[in-house]
């Protein structure tokens, strides 16, 4: 009796342990799947939020000051805008999810390639920044909901990820890129012109039709300029600076409008263009435009490019020596290299545009619509 009172009593012991065990295991199984399926959350929710951010910080490029009509305002809610759209196109979980309005913060970023910088919202003038939050809570988008384990008592959890993007929008030079050249044209044009056209003074006799692709007449809000020098070449005058070998040719010229300025032509200047301490860059050059790149400049019209623009400029002819105080973006709208000299014209308006290789600039008014590209901070 006793033996067989003991084995039943075993057999029970038994029993009771295969059920813990068993308990345990569903709960292990339970916390492993729904787990799985929380990073799975997680992981839809940084997409969201990382394309919000990046999409959302193209909007920081400034279109308005093209026309004189700059509107940070209108910009930055134009931006939060983006970051909902962006973030609804990435669902979660089968859910598009919304933002609200603290999960969207634009400022500024002097060096966006610090991870640890806080964003500057004191700065805002000139805004290249954009952080986004994407959150599952009670509050806002609902919690991740569980399946298994919440026979455990545990039904949902709540979660949220962020990103970071910017863009850099003030450069002191640029410098060699991996990306390949950078499309900078070797045309000088004085700071007083420039000065001038940002003030309001110019014609508007063109128009770029990005549906098309092509520059039309008529007139756009944008005002122009002629990059030809209008004078008889004594210094003072606009012209041509070399990028690399101080006896650039105009088959080197010719090069340069169509394919950039390359590598090995900043290799001349240490492989970077910049400005000095104070803010200056001394290139040589050469007064006056050729007839001969007509062709190359009618090649790249409506494409942006970028100008540098000087201050002075001292000696004639090929030994004038540029000073460069500034980089602008710019896009060619028309070119007549024939006929009487009065009659000559390279016109130009301002246009944004993205270049790779930027040197960035503690300092604002070095450069004037030139952006780098967008890109996760953080």
């Amino acid at each position: 009796m006793k033996r067989r009172h003991f084995r039943r009593k075993r057999r029970g012991t038994i029993l009771v342990l295969s059920a813990v065990l068993m308990v345990m295991v569903m709960a292990m199984l339970a916390f492993a799947v729904d787990l799985g399926y929380l990073q799975v959350a997680r992981g839809e929710m940084q997409r969201s939020a990382d394309s919000a951010a990046l999409a959302a910080a193209w909007d920081l490029v400034d279109s308005g000051a093209l026309t004189g009509d700059s509107n940070v305002y209108v910009m930055k809610e134009s931006a939060r805008d983006r970051a909902s759209q962006y973030a609804a196109l990435n669902p979660v979980l089968n859910q598009p999810p919304g933002l609200a309005a603290e999960d969207v913060v634009i400022g500024f970023l002097p060096n966006p390639s610090d991870p640890t910088a806080a964003i500057d919202l004191t700065n805002t003038n000139t805004p290249n920044t954009v952080w986004v939050r994407v959150r599952r809570t009670e509050s806002q988008n609902g919690k991740i909901p569980f399946f298994i384990a919440n026979v455990l008592g545990l039904d949902s959890i709540g979660a949220e990820v962020e990103a970071t993007a910017a863009l850099l929008n003030s450069f002191q030079g640029f410098q060699t890129s991996s990306s390949g050249n950078l499309d900078l044209l070797p045309f000088a044009l004085d700071q007083d012109t420039w000065t001038d056209l940002v003030n309001g003074i110019g014609t508007d006799d063109w128009k770029w039709d990005a549906a098309t692709g092509e520059v039309q007449a008529g007139a756009d809000g944008i005002l122009e300029f002629n990059l030809y020098p209008q004078g008889t070449g004594s210094p003072g005058n606009r012209g041509t600076i070399d990028i690399g070998s101080n006896n650039n040719s105009t088959a080197d010229i010719a090069r340069q409008i169509v394919e950039g300025i390359s590598p090995s032509d900043l290799s001349y200047h240490g492989g970077k263009l910049e400005f000095d301490s104070h803010g200056e860059l001394p290139l040589n050059g050469d007064t006056g435009i050729s007839a001969g790149v007509k062709d190359e400049l009618e090649s790249i019209k409506g494409q942006p490019r970028i100008i540098p623009i000087f201050s002075e400029v001292t000696g004639p002819g090929n030994n004038a020596m540029y000073t460069i105080v500034q980089f602008a973006g710019i896009r060619i709208m028309e070119v007549k290299l024939t006929g009487k000299q009065s009659g000559k014209r390279v016109m130009v308006q301002p246009a944004n545009i993205v270049a790779r290789g930027g040197i960035p600039s503690p300092t604002s008014g070095t450069t004037a619509f030139v952006y780098s590209p967008v890109w996760l901070v953080r």
